[in-house]
């Protein structure tokens, strides 16, 4: 004759569509393991009243106890003790698994298409840093201006300077862009520039032409309409076609010229770059980071959009960075 528990066992027989949810095995594996809520509920990242939810929702599922508890002490009842080692074994198995996926996907380098300067001012100082937050991950930066086809394959992922947004891929907003004047201490000290804007129409100027170069981002003669001021950019001076080549010529003591804030950062916190007057002209374009939508999934590409992400975040604002200015040797021995 069949029993209440034989017709109850045939209505709980296992398959994929039926199997009790993923975070109640969970919970009563790391349960097991320590034989404590609080320490499972530490392990898994949840509190231990979760826990105890997911093992109840579990033994209600199976029909049996899966713990009692003795004199405050937690023991696996028969039922618990004969499920630790399938279960466990299994998820074994999965961790396993995942490890060598996770090994196997950072063995295949991630390719990052960004324009040159970008690269050399702001990624490549980086990538030390990506290497503690995402250690083995293999990278390859192609520091191009060429267009990127993604949907082909041309790359993993992109980081771009422009207006946005990138329809059909998934794009994050990394952060704003400002243009001010920039030049070696040196450079400033000798020609005179220290709170003279005036000076701009005797100094040689560097100024910013080609393929990174964007109609949002103001000429010398659009700054100093932006800055209501009505001098007349020198004539003399050189043409750049990369917005790093530009601070390149700068640091150099080669010219004044307008540089991009967010790649002068480093060289303004360190005072090889100083900005002798003016204030920081917003420009409309941003950068970006794109990747499709397959892609962005890939853990390689998620693990370096995280990172991204989190520097991005960390950036100090326009305001602090032009706030390390070094200060003309006058004022520096009056503020002393």
């Amino acid at each position: 004759m069949s029993t209440f528990a034989d017709s109850r066992r045939k209505a709980i027989q296992p398959t994929l569509a039926r199997l009790p949810p993923l975070t109640s095995l969970r919970a009563f594996v790391a349960t097991a393991r320590h034989l404590n809520f609080v320490r499972a509920a530490e392990e898994l990242h949840v509190t231990s009243a979760a826990v105890g939810q997911q093992i109840r929702l579990l033994e209600d599922y199976l029909g049996q106890s899966l713990f009692n508890r003795v004199r405050g002490q937690l023991h696996l009842t028969p039922a618990g003790l004969a499920l630790v080692p399938g279960l466990t074994g299994a998820f074994d198995a999965v961790l396993a698994a995942m490890a060598h996926f996770v090994q196997s996907d950072h063995e295949q380098p991630i390719r990052i298409s960004v324009a040159p300067s970008f690269a050399s001012k702001w990624l490549i100082p980086r990538l030390d840093a990506l290497r503690r937050a995402a250690p083995g991950l293999q990278v390859l930066v192609d520091a191009s201006t060429q267009l990127t086809n993604l949907d082909a394959g041309d790359a993993d992922c992109v980081i771009r300077y422009g207006s946005g947004p990138y329809p059909g891929l998934i794009v994050d907003h990394l952060f704003s862009e400002a243009v001010l004047p920039v030049c070696s201490p040196e450079f400033a000290d000798t020609h005179g520039l220290w709170g003279k804007p005036e000076a701009i129409e005797d100094v040689p100027l560097l100024h910013e032409e080609g393929a990174e170069h964007d109609q949002s981002c103001p000429d010398w003669g659009g700054w100093l309409r932006a800055a209501g001021l009505s001098y007349r950019p020198s004539p003399g001076g050189f043409r750049l076609n990369q917005s790093s080549l530009v601070l390149d010529a700068a640091l150099a003591g080669q010219g004044l010229g307008l540089g991009k804030i967010r790649l002068a950062e480093a060289a303004i916190r360190s005072g090889r770059l100083v900005s002798p007057f003016g204030v920081p002209q917003p420009v409309s374009s941003s950068y970006f980071f794109a990747a499709t939508v397959h892609t962005a999934r890939v853990m390689r590409v998620d693990l370096f959009r995280e990172w991204l992400l989190a520097e991005a975040r960390a950036l100090q604002t326009m305001d602090e960075i032009i706030g390390r200015r070094i200060r003309p040797a006058a004022d520096m021995m009056a503020a002393e």
